[in-house]
């Protein structure tokens, strides 16, 4: 069902059947909500039997074509999006029984998950193929590191999955965030490209690894 957040911010929540005990909040990659995340809420609120919401990081905005979201991401602001990300797990809390809620993001959602995992709020956090230190092209005033984040504020556990060929998360940003030890899980798929796990439309998708990928988040999240 959409929703609004009290931001106004839309939102996709999936509760299944039953009484979820566990929440998720899910960052969407640089497209933004759309069916495809709508579909993976309503899937993975029925295989885990958790409480599921999507939020929009754009907040409504309009844009013609992919370019344009580019072009907007140094607009973003961080405390805008990590508040909408709490108010999503406030939101999964009042309307279940949900007692923990984690949080997980795609792609420039994977980037905001590490930002949201320094918040307090969630008790673990995955991210697919997020961007460990923001790219020069996407830098803005209302935006900071996730590693200076990471380093400057207590974290929840991590768990983040990367490809070995994603010029996003390039090796030398891998090994600083390996640097944080037990807090931060690795999982590296050598011969994947970004965005390999979440779309099966995209070239990059890769159904063995990240059939792979899922496994490790579901065992991350038991």
């Amino acid at each position: 069902m959409r929703v609004d957040l009290p931001s106004g911010t839309a939102a996709e929540l999936s509760i299944p059947d039953g009484s979820p005990t566990r929440g998720l909040v899910i960052v969407p990659d640089i497209a933004g909500m759309r069916p495809l995340f709508d579909d993976l809420a309503a899937r993975l609120a029925a295989e885990l039997h958790w409480a599921v919401a999507v939020f929009d990081p754009f907040a409504g905005r309009e844009f013609g074509d992919i370019d344009e979201r580019f072009a907007a991401i140094s607009t973003l602001d961080d405390e805008r999006i990590i508040a909408d990300a709490i108010a999503s797990a406030d939101l999964v809390t009042e309307r279940t029984r949900a007692s923990r809620v984690a949080l997980m993001g795609f792609c420039m959602g994977g980037m905001y998950a590490y930002k949201g995992a320094t918040s307090g709020r969630f008790d673990r956090a995955v991210t697919f193929y997020g961007m460990i230190k923001v790219p020069l092209m996407w830098r803005g005033p209302l935006q900071k590191e996730p590693v200076v984040m990471l380093a400057d504020h207590r974290s929840c556990p991590i768990l983040s999955i990367v490809a070995g060929n994603d010029p996003y998360t390039p090796a030398q940003d891998v090994a600083e965030l390996k640097q944080f030890g037990s807090l931060v899980t690795v999982v590296m798929f050598p011969e994947a490209e970004h965005g390999f796990v979440h779309d099966p439309e995209r070239s990059s998708h890769r159904a063995d690894d990240a059939a792979e990928a899922w496994r490790q988040v579901y065992g991350f999240l038991a």
